[in-house]
């Protein structure tokens, strides 16, 4: 009997001598020593290397032998040879002896089956085993534990030959000699590796004596297992990594190896991400195969055990273990659920990775544990209570503290929707919670809760549309049938029952069986209802459909409430919707315009609308934001039909007020560009203008015309196929009808091709211009329409005609004619006397307004027609420049051109230089002579001018007549933008009007003008600052907004320096109005990008203006924070500690004082800056008196100790005592002085009534002497 094995620490340990005979190497040979034949021979046919006696080699040995010569002394001592200079044998050793040692391991396994059946077979009449037999089993157990070692060191060896190879696989020495000895060796593992697993699943009790292998060969095997696990590329392979999975399951879980196997992991899976899943597949495969989940719940009993507070460090370890949880709740839903409970207690811990973690695992067990359950009642209850508790659970992380576990709660509620694994009765629960938590003030837990709601939307159990009239119709429909079949009990709601009634309705799921049918029959009932419910009123004799019997009857009803409450919370979200469109995250901005889609899809109220709002998002900067909204543009408007898509694009221009409108004509633009809106769309839109489709009103065919024009601008040849068309319909008789598609026949105009306006002058020049001439001075358009008409009406005759300037003449002269056209002739002038002006009102204002407008219309558009000109002569001047600079160089360049006399002498006299001046003077002259006139004169325009500035300071006509007042000062200010002196001379009456005016529309109007007017004549305006600021506290809410967009313009823009009034911009951010609130937040954002970001240097003069100003404190501090919060520049932040500690002595108001710290507390401290801090402690210490004061300071001494070093801290620390010691000293001192105070008044009063008494007894004295 040879002696028996027991594993080494290492492979080299086998040469050292035991005490206790066991097996050990005798005669090594050093492999590496030998020269290449004589390791050949060594491996296969062998000699004694001391003897040279020639003999077979060791793969004879161990193929010709018995399978357990592995013990034999001899070959134990070459095969250790081998395996300890593995590294040294050729490709071909290297297979010779892995394949030996393999076959021979892989024929004793089957062995060790019949030698059970030997064993049972030879037993003693006493029943004593025969020894024989228990020799035979100890050479099968020894030959195992050979085998095993020295295949599992191959390995070892081979993957440690292969790491270091990796580590210089490129040197170039190296690579040949690599290439020489390569061998296929990944195949060569996995089947190795495979062979331990297999015999590790055999029946190993007899070999060993007990259940168990001796914990020596297991520690062995395993130790090596999980050591293998952290070579990342090893794993790689899946023969490898299902191998090593089958041996850690099979010691851990069938031999009882569990307590070293989950320290193993553990340490694994908290350091190396990569084998998260690997575990997971090695413990559920163990539970699968072995049918117990020792393992796994031994696992999760040692990360309950563990500190929560382990985790908070350990990051890296905590999100690991977080995937590892969530990967075996995926695999093994029901043993992780009975577990569950150790796991809970970590939702209080601080490391929101493992709340993450757990939080992924509850919607796991959810969706999968309780599925089929089985058993009595009572376990059946059991196991609904516990889903229960983990939904509630789920519910209450939406409040979690850290934004990524809410953000995870979400993300699994969106999961278990997707999974029909959220029941009807919690439906809404749910729906109400990602509601509000799109008003969460991190990005990511809004993106979650849109992405919740439109998984919801898309997986909803209540039907394809989800209008509230349509649910409320069917609902009084079924609430009738149910009270025909209950007809004694109270009409009311089901749904709580529904909600609660865990035993009726399996823990808030409703029982598939009672539910199925009639939740089927609702959908379609839904549906075939639409029809009827367009008008929102369901036909009264509509028949309801026989569902079935009243508990059937209760539970469509109940159904039907939860999605009326369902379609009511998603359409109460618009509003909010809307806002996050305006978001600064484009996160926020994609994923709500995909949810109104989808609202959309479900007919949500109010979907539609909010839709519309997305139109001016193609504007933003954000390629992705430009992107979403013309993908969902594509999607919800643009049909495969292309008469529905014109429908649908002339419905927007209906619709869309002027800033949808640019928008939509941007959209249109790009669309066109690319091909999107097709020829045949066009060709639809055509159809409709022309009322070539039945049903066409006017209104629709003005939305047709103006969707044409907007495609024009990509395409000008649009228009040109249907210029007739233009002209007869535009300006003919439904016009009459729709006044506005008068209005926009002359947009149409206006963008035509250049060849197509000469068509149009050609064929119907003097009938156009007729029209427009009828257009603007004939009184047949309303007058809310005239303005708007006239004005595209005078751009279209600036635009075409070759002469505009003689017909605009006319039409001034004809306007101001009709000023004075009265019908009621001497009688209206006797009524005049007499006081009655009552015609003078109703005709003359109108007129006049008429007349002013046309006026200053003119001179807008003849001061644009000069610059127009003056451009196209520049133009045509660099043309001519550069054709002379081409013939320059071709002389220079050899090719001979004969100069013209008049050329030469151009150039001797410098004629090109004294065409630009004479260029620039005469178009001064012509902008000036628009309003000024000329030298002697005044011409047609400038006659207009006095009347129009004597008229607008009538300040009582003005008040009487609002209307008057606001054609009035438009028509002032546009003369102001043509002339400066003008514009110098009214200044003051502008300011005046923009002050006092009771009109908001006018006050609205003026500051627009005030900031045109800054842009063209800056000087002119730069001692009128303070007075464009004050525009920023109109009570009307239109005037501040256009005041802070004005502002916000002109100061971004350089035309204006940001001066010290500042102050009431800031104060903006805190206005009444959100709209101007996000406009004031918007320019200190773009404000802080400029240079080096000029809030740094205004924030000082903020501060003290905004403490002498009567602010709500709350106001104040969000100013502040949210000015602070755009300085990001670590020395701007220390520089501003030094600044605002240095306000302290200048000032001597507390509240001044507790701005001051507030400021301070907001600022984001370095190192620096807190030494700064304290090194400043004595411009402060004055004011710790004051408790307001002392709290932001705690404030700042707070969150700087989170994040300082050691060394910082410790001054902190010592800063935290001192200011406490002076707050209190200072406290006594104030204490102190106020006692005193008091006894000094209680000491004066005493003093006062002892005189009081002397001066009694005295007067009594005198009395007497006088009896």
């Amino acid at each position: 009997m040879a002696p028996y094995f027991v594993f080494p620490q290492n492979l080299k340990s086998l040469e050292e001598e035991n005490e206790d005979n066991r097996l050990h190497v005798l005669n090594p040979t050093d492999v590496a020593s030998l020269r290449l034949p004589e390791l050949e021979e060594f491996v296969k046919e062998g000699k004694g290397l001391v003897l040279f006696v020639s003999r077979e080699g060791v793969s004879f040995d161990l193929s010709d032998k018995e399978i357990f010569c592995i013990e034999e002394q001899e070959v134990f001592d070459h095969v250790y040879s081998l395996v300890k200079g593995f590294s040294s044998l050729t490709p071909s050793g290297k297979v010779n002896l892995v394949e030996s040692l393999r076959s021979n391991l892989s024929v004793l396994l089957p062995n060790v089956d019949s030698l059970l059946r030997v064993f049972q077979g030879q037993d003693d009449d006493n029943g004593n085993e025969i020894p024989p037999v228990l020799d035979r089993v100890s050479s099968y157990r020894n030959a195992l534990k050979i085998y095993t070692f020295f295949l599992v060191s191959i390995v070892l060896s081979e993957e440690s030959s292969a790491s270091s190879n990796n580590k210089t696989k490129m040197t170039g020495p190296n690579r040949k000699k690599q290439s020489v000895h390569s061998w296929n060796w990944e195949p060569q593992r996995g089947r190795i590796l495979n062979l331990i697993a297999n015999s590790l699943e055999i029946n190993l009790a007899l070999l060993f004596g007990s259940t168990d292998p001796d914990e020596n060969y297991l520690s062995f095997i395993t130790k090596n297992a999980f050591g293998l696990f952290e070579n990342a590329t090893l794993i790689k392979d899946s023969e490898t990594k299902d191998a090593l999975c089958r041996i850690i399951g099979a010691c851990a879980t069938k031999y009882h190896f569990t307590a070293q196997s989950c320290a193993s992991i553990m340490h694994l899976v908290h350091k190396y991400d990569y084998v998260v899943t690997h575990m997971a597949d090695a413990v559920a495969g163990a539970e699968k195969k072995y049918a117990d989940g020792t393992l796994a719940s031994s696992l999760i009993r040692e990360v309950g055990r563990t500190n929560p507070k382990a985790y908070v460090k350990d990051t890296a370890g905590a999100e690991n273990l977080g995937r590892f949880l969530v990967e075996l709740a995926d695999r093994l839903p029901k043993l992780i659920s009975t577990n569950i409970g150790v796991l809970v207690p970590h939702f209080g811990g601080e490391s929101y990775k493992i709340r993450n973690a757990l939080v992924a695992v509850l919607g796991k067990l959810v969706a999968k544990a309780f599925k089929d359950v089985e058993g009595d009642v009572s376990s059946k209850s059991v196991r609904l209570r516990t889903k229960q508790a983990m939904l509630e659970i789920l519910l209450e992380r939406c409040r979690d503290v850290s934004a990524y576990t809410r953000s995870r709660v979400l993300q699994v509620w969106a999961e278990l929707c997707e999974e029909h694994s959220v029941s009807i009765g919690l439906w809404n629960e749910v729906a109400a919670v990602a509601a509000g938590r799109l008003e969460d003030k991190s990005a990511i837990v809004r993106k979650a809760a849109l992405n919740l709601l439109i998984m919801m939307l898309q997986h909803n159990p209540f039907g394809p549309q989800l209008r509230i009239a349509s649910f409320q119709a069917t609902l009084e429909q079924y609430n009738k049938k149910l009270n025909e079949l209950e007809p004694d009990k109270s009409a009311e709601s089901v749904l709580d029952g529904l909600q609660s009634d865990n035993e009726t309705y399996d823990g808030g799921e409703v029982d598939d069986v009672n539910m199925e049918e009639p939740l089927k029959e609702q959908q379609e009932s839904l549906t075939d209802s639409v029809p009827n419910l367009e008008e929102g009123i369901p036909q009264k004799d509509s028949s309801v459909p026989d569902i079935g019997n009243l508990e059937q009857t209760r539970a469509l009803v109940a159904s039907l409430e939860a999605g009326l409450i369902f379609s009511k919370c998603v359409s109460a979200t618009m509003p909010t919707l809307v806002q996050l469109m305006a978001s600064s995250s484009a996160t926020d901005v994609e994923n709500t315009i995909l949810l109104l889609m989808r609202c959309k899809q479900f007919q949500i109220d109010g979907a539609e609308a909010c839709l519309r709002k997305m139109l001016p998002l193609v504007f933003s900067q954000d390629k992705s934001i430009y992107e979403a909204v013309e993908n969902a543009f594509i999607t919800i408007y643009v049909r495969k039909n292309p008469v529905d898509t014109a429908k649908n694009l002339l419905d927007l221009a209906i619709d869309s007020n002027i800033g949808d409108l640019a928008a939509l004509e941007f959209i249109v633009n790009a669309l066109v560009s690319k091909g999107d809106i097709s020829t045949s769309t066009i060709s639809a839109l055509w159809d409709f203008f022309c009322f070539n489709i039945s049903g066409t009103t006017p209104e629709q065919s003005r939305g047709a015309l103006s969707v044409l024009c907007m495609a024009a601008k990509a395409s000008p040849g649009v228009l040109g196929s249907h210029l007739q068309d233009i002209i007869d319909i535009g300006f003919g008789r439904w016009a009459k009808v729709d006044p506005l598609l008068a209005r926009t026949a002359c947009i149409a105009i206006q963008r035509l091709s250049e060849e197509d306006k000469k068509k149009l002058l050609a064929s119907n020049g003097s009938r156009v211009f007729g029209f427009l001439e009828n257009l603007i001075s004939g009184s047949w358009l309303p007058e809310n329409t005239w303005y708007a008409a006239a004005d595209k009406a005078i751009g279209v005759i600036y635009t075409i005609h070759p002469t505009p300037e003689t017909l605009a003449a006319d039409l001034v002269k004809k306007s101001l004619s009709s000023v004075f056209i009265c019908s009621g002739g001497d009688d209206l002038q006797n009524d005049i006397e007499s006081g009655s002006a009552d015609i003078l009102t109703t005709v003359q204002v109108a007129k006049i307004s008429r007349y002013l407008f046309v006026t200053s219309h003119v001179a807008m558009n003849q001061l644009l027609y000069i610059e127009t000109c003056v451009r196209k002569i520049q133009k045509q001047k660099l043309k001519r420049d550069r054709l002379g600079a081409d013939g320059q160089n071709a002389q220079n360049n050899g090719i001979k051109q004969d100069d013209t006399p008049k050329d030469n002498i151009n150039a001797e006299l410098g004629v090109s230089a004294s065409e630009d001046a004479i260029l620039d003077t005469l178009s001064e002259r012509a902008e000036k002579e628009i309003v000024a006139g000329g030298s002697k004169e005044k011409y047609l325009i400038g006659l207009c001018a006095p009347f129009l500035s004597k008229l607008c300071r009538n300040f009582i006509l003005m008040q009487k007549y609002p209307e008057l007042q606001a054609s009035g000062m438009l028509a002032l200010c546009r003369f102001m933008i043509i002339d400066p002196d003008f514009c110098d001379a009214n200044l003051q009456l502008l300011f005046t009007v923009v002050e006092s005016a009771p009109s908001e529309t006018v006050r609205s109007n003026c500051t627009i003008a005030l900031g045109d007017l800054a842009v063209r004549f800056p000087n002119l305006f730069e001692p009128w600052t303070e007075n464009m600021y004050a525009r920023l506290r109109d009570p009307s809410v239109s005037v501040r907004k256009n005041a802070v967009l004005v502002l916000s313009h002109l100061i971004l823009n350089d035309m204006m320096k940001v001066k010290g009034y500042i102050n009431e911009m800031a104060i903006r951010l805190e206005d009444e109005q959100e709209r101007i609130s996000n406009l004031a937040k918007l320019f200190f954002h773009e404000l802080s990008k400029k240079g080096s970001n000029p809030i740094y240097n205004l924030l000082p003069d903020i501060l003290g203006k905004l403490s002498n100003q009567e602010l709500k404190r709350e106001t104040f501090c969000n100013i502040m924070q949210f000015l602070i919060g755009s300085i990001k520049k670590d020395k701007q932040m220390e520089s501003l500690v030094e600044k605002l500690c240095n306000r302290f002595s200048g000032v001597t108001d507390t509240r001044q004082w507790e701005y001051i710290s507030y400021c301070l507390s907001q600022l984001a401290f370095t190192e620096k800056g807190m030494k700064k801090l304290i090194d400043s402690f004595k411009t402060f210490e004055h004011v710790l008196s004051e408790d307001s004061v002392m709290d932001n300071f705690k404030s700042i001494i707070i969150k700087a100790k989170k994040f300082a070093k050691p060394e910082l801290k410790l001054c902190i620390e010592e800063f935290e005592e001192k200011l406490t010691k002076f707050h209190m000293e200072k406290k006594e001192q104030e204490v102190t002085a106020r006692n005193a105070q008091i006894h000094q008044q209680k000491i004066g009063g005493m003093e006062g009534c002892a005189v009081a008494r002397d001066e009694g007894e005295v007067s009594e004295g005198s009395d007497v002497i006088e009896g």
